[in-house]
């Protein structure tokens, strides 16, 4: 079990953690559903958020109160009329182990990571596996529990993944992507200013 001082990654400064949950709590609430905050252009950042989190985030809090916000979220489009209740199921709280897989994901991937570019093939590697997990999760999850494929099969199941995983791997990686850049930059400007302190 990873502990989250063993992490190397998670930013130091309680401001930083702050900002970050803040962030990613502010990217999944304009992302997720059809809510009356949702970007339309924008794919769900639910599952990065999830990953980044765990990546990212010290306190182990932080998972259940992002797992309420998500929930929350897709229970207020529920009220709003906004969406159906297809995906809210038995099987919803699948969502539960798939979005901890994607936590653990990123607590892993922080003790691997380092401040240079010989990280993104460990990056990679631990973002494909993990999304694997979560897509057998909750999408295998919903397909074999949920009640809506009365004549669900393994075939079945198997047929749909290349139609559906590599959406939602992209758009996992893309979000990945833009996290770890605003991390480096922030990073980056943050030692130019101590840099710039010690002149």
């Amino acid at each position: 079990m990873l502990a989250p001082s063993d992490a190397v990654l998670p930013l130091r400064s309680r401001n930083a953690q702050l900002l970050t949950a803040a962030a990613l709590a502010a990217l999944m609430i304009c992302t997720r559903g059809q809510h009356f905050a949702t970007v339309d252009a924008l794919p769900s950042a639910s599952w990065a958020v999830f990953f980044l989190a765990g990546a990212m985030l010290r306190p182990g809090w932080a998972f259940p109160a992002l797992f309420v916000l998500s929930s929350l979220l897709d229970l207020a489009s529920l009220a709003l009329g906004r969406v159906t209740d297809w995906c809210l199921s038995p099987a919803y709280w699948a969502l539960a182990l798939a979005y901890g897989s994607l936590w653990w994901g990123g607590r892993l991937y922080s003790r691997m990571h380092r401040d240079h570019w010989s990280s993104v093939p460990r990056l990679v590697l631990v973002l494909l596996a993990t999304s694997a997990v979560a897509y057998v999760i909750s999408k295998g999850g919903f397909y074999f529990l949920s009640g809506r494929y009365p004549d669900a099969s393994l075939a079945g199941f198997i047929d749909r993944v290349p139609r559906y995983y590599p959406r939602t791997l992209g758009t996992l990686a893309g979000y990945v992507g833009a996290g770890f850049a605003v991390y480096a930059i922030g990073r980056l400007v943050g030692s130019r200013q101590r840099a710039g302190a010690r002149a």
